[in-house]
């Protein structure tokens, strides 16, 4: 159990930076994709600085890096703790106003700006261990955009610890927060040779104590159906609808345990994200998830077996078949870099919780930092019901996240 005296910021950072709209854009071209990312980007450099991290900056694509210098002697690993400022596409994170029902006392929660909104206890299991803690949520009309700005106020808040606490004992800690998680995009641009870290963890899970060093392997698949063209008022034997034949492909899917919606643990999916098409050509766009690649290997089969069966009723048309790689599962990485989890697994016991190791039915910015060298489980953040307007985080989460950030870095240097 934690020792350490805490004088929390971080639910006042928190509170002030989900007010700041970051929501990334799948369809912009641009690095970040949003030139509002670097609003928040901007406040965090200038507060970085104030505290006394002398090299944060804030770079052109929207990266803002910092480097609190280690305070021992020992020869100690450098490490990094990484979250990303962007907010979900899928639910508007403009004029977000938060709101804590303080003392939480079961029941369920209905948010004021649209009280269609409601958290129902029954359907989020996780409030049953949030009984007395202080819960922050919108008012139903935004998302909340703990995913993942809980992560980043935990972080600047362990910052401003380590800053004013020069007894506890540390190495050298790099913070980064990235641009764009949320569609794919967060590490394109990170200059690693800069951060110069040796591993690194994202603040980005859900519930107190977990740990994820496991995620989804992910591949892409597009399908190009070219049909055959005829005037519909003399079509009759000719023509070949590449819309209906996407549309058969779609309706041929399994029902039942390879979909995201019947599927849960470490199983897999196929799920289709869009499709587009006119009467001579139509493209269907899938992502494919398990946690091994042979997994992957066999939905891909299963996926264009389905399209060849398909095809056979449209003899004079064709199709293309395309598969890339997304990201991998991380513990591909970590499994080789054991010391990274333990010291993780211990940081959290330290901070008076339970340790869960658990696997995520995703991808964080770790997946890919991993496979580029820089090894980087998951650590909780404390959000909940992500990417919604029934998002929400508890106080006493975030400030445990931040206990549990501190007592990394102190293990990190006692262990070396």
């Amino acid at each position: 159990m934690s020792s350490l005296s805490f004088s929390h910021t971080v639910t006042e950072r928190f509170l002030r930076y989900v007010t700041i709209d970051t929501q990334s854009d799948p369809e912009s071209p641009s690095s970040p994709s949003t030139e509002k990312q670097k609003d928040l980007g901007r406040v965090l450099a200038a507060e970085l600085k104030a505290m006394g991290v002398a090299d944060a900056h804030l770079d052109d694509y929207g990266y803002v890096y910092g480097t609190i210098p280690a305070n021992t002697d020992k020869k100690v690993p450098v490490i990094c703790f990484c979250s990303h400022m962007d907010t979900s596409p899928d639910v508007t994170g403009k004029d977000v106003k938060p709101q804590m029902v303080k003392n939480y006392r079961g029941g369920d929660i209905v948010l004021p700006g649209d009280t269609s909104q409601v958290i129902r206890f029954a359907e989020h299991p996780a409030l049953k261990n949030q009984i007395g803690n202080d819960i922050i949520t919108t008012d139903g009309t935004t998302l909340l955009g703990a995913d993942n700005k809980a992560g980043v106020a935990e972080i600047m808040d362990a910052a401003h610890f380590f800053i004013n606490n020069p007894d506890v004992k540390h190495g050298t800690i790099k913070i980064l927060f990235t641009p764009d998680e949320e569609i794919g995009r967060g590490v394109d641009n990170v200059d690693l040779t800069k951060l110069g870290a040796d591993f690194g963890y994202t603040m980005d899970g859900e519930s107190a104590g977990s740990v994820e060093d496991e995620t989804f392997s992910a591949d892409g698949a597009t399908i190009t159906i070219n049909g055959v063209s005829a005037h519909p008022g003399y079509a009759k034997g000719k023509m070949e609808h590449a819309i209906k034949i996407a549309a058969a492909i779609v309706e041929r899917l399994p029902k039942e345990g390879c979909s995201p919606e019947t599927t849960s643990g470490k199983q897999g999916f196929l799920h289709p994200i869009g499709i587009d098409g006119a009467l001579e050509q139509a493209t269907l766009a899938f992502i494919v998830r398990d946690f091994t690649e042979e997994g992957l290997k066999e939905k891909e089969a299963l996926l264009e077996g389905i399209v060849k069966d398909v095809m056979r009723d449209f003899p004079r048309s064709t199709y293309k078949f395309e598969v890339r790689e997304q990201y991998r599962n991380m513990k591909q990485v970590i499994d080789r870099h054991p010391h990274v989890l333990e010291y993780a697994i211990e940081a959290i016991r330290r901070a008076g919780l339970r340790p869960m190791r658990t696997a995520i039915r995703g991808g964080t910015d770790g997946s890919r930092l991993s496979f580029m060298g820089l090894p980087c489980p998951n650590i909780f953040a404390g959000e909940h019901a992500f990417h919604s307007r029934l998002e929400w985080v508890s106080r006493q989460d975030m400030e445990k996240a931040v206990q549990t950030i501190v007592h990394l870095a102190m293990i990190w240097e006692e262990k070396a």
